[in-house]
């Protein structure tokens, strides 16, 4: 006798198709305001206000001068900033600016053998950096950047050199870059 006097409306659940869900969930989206910081595979945090960069030409005030290192890693660190962002790299008054010289370029004994002779020798290149973010005044440093290679002794400086000083720019590059963009 219950059975009759519950409306048979009531005994059938409530749905909602799917389909009508996307048609007015899917628009909606798009219309949401949103607050964005864009990320990159690098780990690279750069604010959408951030449009260009410039890097001017790090000099080489270093006691031994090596002519082509002031112009390897002032390309090198361009190259990046470019290729893993979506920077666009302009001479001056970027919005982020990076500037600074070579301090040092240092070849030194490292592994003294029995017979007082090195049997490796280390190549030490280093970088004073100074950055200014122009649109968030907080990000603002200058520090220094120091990465070195070790070779056998028995090697000629010469014959090496030009090895050691990707390896040790492309060491230098990612560490700029990193304190500059990744915030570690």
């Amino acid at each position: 006798m219950e059975e009759m006097l519950t409306p048979q409306i009531l005994r059938k659940p409530f749905y909602i198709p799917v389909r009508w869900i996307l048609t007015l969930a899917l628009p909606a989206l798009f219309f949401l305001p949103s607050c964005r910081v864009s990320y990159s595979f690098t780990g690279a945090s750069i604010s959408p206000m951030v449009k260009t960069v410039s890097i001017t030409y790090l000099q080489n005030n270093a006691s031994l001068v090596v002519p082509t290192l002031s112009r390897t890693i002032t390309d090198a660190l361009r190259d990046y900033f470019t290729s893993q962002t979506n920077l666009v790299l302009v001479d001056r008054g970027g919005d982020l600016m990076l500037d600074g010289s070579i301090t040092q370029y240092v070849v030194q004994p490292v592994a003294i053998q029995g017979n007082e002779t090195a049997a490796m020798n280390r190549l030490t290149i280093v970088v004073s950096v100074k950055f200014v973010n122009k649109t968030d005044t907080k990000q603002f440093w200058e520090t220094t950047f120091s990465r070195y290679q070790d070779y056998a002794s028995s090697y000629n400086l010469s014959s090496v050199q030009d090895g050691l000083i990707k390896d040790i720019t492309d060491q230098l590059v990612q560490d700029i870059f990193n304190k500059a963009v990744v915030n570690w």
